[in-house]
């Protein structure tokens, strides 16, 4: 195996406990490397402590907004929260009403999307929020209390508001309405792999200095190259990418907890086509720390996010072979539009900073069409959501290829 990089930033007792583990076990995979940066109990990225959200509350440096690291769609404008609610009405619709109606909301961030959609619920909806279980899983107790924070208006009016650290705490088949993510699925752990001298390698991680560097060696498991043959992904020389193992996982246990309804996710990502094509030829991992971008995943370690693009088409096979169809495939600008943005936003002033913020989710050089969203069905009949009218994409995009 061969070295690669060192880089000697971050959080000191994180890449004590990372380097330790390195000596008791050897070379790890970059999974597990970016499992332990992001989601070690202690010291990981998103498990330590945020700004303080009240007087009382454990102070940090903000990881998610404008004076963050990175902001999301619950940062710009609550149009997001208004349309995915829109969509939630009408699963409950297609669900005939029933008499408890779940929303899971994977990873919520800071709490700003669940407090948007409970807030358009109460406001254009409060029947549905008589019957409406909010559910969400956070594995982090930084941002769990931030949650509650602000849910706090809800919390005191006795709103049913759970919280599950993952959906292995979850019962089969509890969920009867709408899981939804925002932004989840591309920091889960992935997996690295890179084709040198003709043979497939993985890159494995290793204490170098007091920093880590990069190893090259036989494949950790023979789901890496199943999960490349399910796509007909065939790598040249050089080319490095990422391998989402760990979403193959998390959508089947989506499937599992869900009983009827729709699963939602938003994030920015490709078709497997547009994923494993020339242009990306070094993979789409990339970390952000305090809004400045780079490809140094070994740099502030624990204190920058790290994260890869979504592959649909991937997310999109393992869902139907658990159980989940897809109902449909478009960006966050068609979704918005198809759910009535413009009539949302019909009010404000043209040079407003409120319609400013909301067109920045609907710009098609920007979020609007680097996020893709993805709807899968279960339970119900293919439904024909207003979500999903307009599709930018060729149909069969996302599921061709043998995906």
């Amino acid at each position: 195996m061969q070295s690669e990089i060192s880089v000697q930033k971050g959080n000191s007792q994180l890449i004590q406990t990372i380097q330790s583990e390195i000596r008791r076990k050897g070379c790890l995979t970059f999974a597990r490397f970016m499992e332990l940066a992001l989601y070690d109990p202690r010291d990981g990225y998103y498990m330590t402590p945020h700004s303080q959200v009240t007087p009382a509350m454990e102070t940090g440096r903000e990881r998610i907004g404008w004076s963050g690291d990175f902001y999301t769609a619950p940062d710009v404008h609550p149009l997001l929260a208004k349309a995915i609610f829109k969509q939630i009405q009408e699963v409950d619709d297609l669900l005939h009403h029933p008499s408890e109606l779940t929303i899971l909301e994977m990873g919520g961030g800071k709490g700003l999307l669940a407090r948007d959609i409970l807030r358009e619920c109460e406001m254009v909806a409060p029947e549905v929020l008589s019957r409406l279980s909010y559910l969400l899983v956070e594995c982090s107790p930084a941002m769990r209390a931030s949650q509650e924070h602000h849910l706090g208006e809800f919390l005191q009016k006795g709103l049913s508001i759970q919280w599950a650290s993952s959906l292995s705490e979850l019962e089969t088949g509890q969920v009867t309405g709408v899981i939804f993510s925002n932004e989840f699925v591309d920091a889960l752990p992935v997996h690295r792999v890179t084709v040198k001298d003709g043979s497939l390698k993985e890159v494995f991680v290793d204490c170098e200095g007091e920093g880590f560097g990069e190893r090259m060696g036989p494949l950790s498991s023979d789901e890496i190259s199943t999960y490349l043959k399910d796509g007909h992904v065939n790598l040249p020389e050089g080319y490095t990418t990422e391998i989402h193992l760990e979403a193959l996982r998390w959508i089947g246990e989506v499937d599992r907890v869900l009983d009827k309804g729709i699963v939602l996710t938003i994030d920015y990502g490709h078709t497997v086509q547009d994923y494993y094509g020339s242009s990306r030829k070094n993979g789409t991992l990339l970390c952000y720390y305090r809004h400045t971008v780079s490809d140094q995943p070994y740099a502030h370690v624990g204190e920058q996010d790290i994260t890869a693009h979504v592959n649909f088409s991937g997310l999109a096979l393992a869902g139907e072979r658990a159980g989940l169809s897809v109902a449909g495939f478009t960006n966050l600008m068609s979704f918005l539009l198809g759910l009535g943005a413009e009539e949302m936003l019909a009010g404000l002033e043209q040079e407003s900073k409120e319609l400013q913020s909301a067109i920045h989710l609907l710009r098609p050089n920007g979020m609007g069409e680097t996020f893709k969203v993805l709807i899968q069905h279960k339970g119900i009949k293919a439904p024909s959501l207003m979500g999903l009218r307009y599709r930018p994409f060729f149909e069969g995009a996302l599921l061709g290829g043998g995906l």
